[in-house]
């Protein structure tokens, strides 16, 4: 009996130690448990700002896309608007209407013929515009402003070598806005305006010295029938094969081509 008096002690002093021993255990763990949260902290500040860059560019890449996609869809006004292709197609067509067959070439030759002479007459302005613009954005060294500075400079400066002073005038005219002292100071939208004018005006005098031989040739065989009495006869049946063996012999074609895009400056 006196034994079993002394158990609630000795149980006492055994909780007793093992409590103290099991704090510093805990305060321990706890400390340790906090070190690699705090050393976790930094990793997920850089992944953060990691993030951060990664979304900044993606952003950029998709702006770049955006205006990639836009450029593609006006490359058809640009096409016509701030190329020779309107000189070259009028003169093209023109020479159709002189041989009196308005559908010989089909329109897909003359429009692609008008194209490949557009893209051998632009190549030196395309390769410029390539060099300083496009790649550079691309690249993402430029910004979108600066590409389309970098970009509209040499097309400017073409259409700025083909336009007359007059046009230009006419143009500013029309929009009823004081005339520029200096050519850089143009504006791009009433430059194109110019430029086009001058494209047209251009295309109708080289037109109308193509025409002129042909019209001879009309008039010399409508003479020949009436003399003959052949009323009944249409001019054009007999001028149409006497046309078309006077334009291949002087090899019509490429002369008429060389000198259309020789007139560009």
């Amino acid at each position: 009996m006196n034994r079993l008096a002394f158990l609630p002690w000795i149980l006492t002093l055994v909780l007793t130690l093992t409590a103290s021993l099991a704090i510093p255990a805990g305060a321990a763990w706890a400390q340790s448990s906090s070190a690699p949260a705090a050393a976790v902290a930094t990793p997920r500040a850089k992944t953060a700002g990691q993030a951060v860059q990664l979304d900044k560019a993606r952003t950029s890449e998709v702006l770049r896309t955006a205006l990639l996609l836009t450029v593609a869809a006006l490359i058809p006004a640009i096409v016509i608007c701030m190329t020779p292709f309107v000189r070259i197609v009028v003169v093209l067509s023109m020479i159709r209407h002189a041989f009196g067959m308005p559908e010989t070439p089909p329109n897909q030759v003359l429009v692609s013929l008008a194209l490949f002479l557009t893209a051998f007459t632009m190549m030196p302005t395309l390769t410029t515009v390539n060099d300083v613009a496009f790649k550079p954005f691309m690249d993402g060294s430029i910004s979108v402003q600066q590409a389309m500075d970098r970009g509209a400079e040499p097309m400017r400066q073409f259409m700025l070598r083909q336009v007359h002073d007059q046009d230009i005038a006419a143009v500013y005219r029309m929009a009823k806005k004081p005339l520029p002292e200096r050519a850089a100071d143009v504006g791009l939208m009433e430059l194109t305006s110019a430029f086009m004018l001058n494209e047209l005006r251009v295309a109708f005098k080289i037109g109308f010295v193509i025409l002129l031989p042909f019209l001879l040739i009309d008039l010399v065989v409508s003479s020949i029938l009436l003399a003959l009495g052949m009323l009944m006869v249409p001019p054009s049946t007999l001028s149409l094969p006497i046309k078309v063996l006077m334009f291949v012999l002087i090899d019509g074609w490429s002369l008429v081509l060389e000198n259309v895009v020789g007139s560009f400056r």
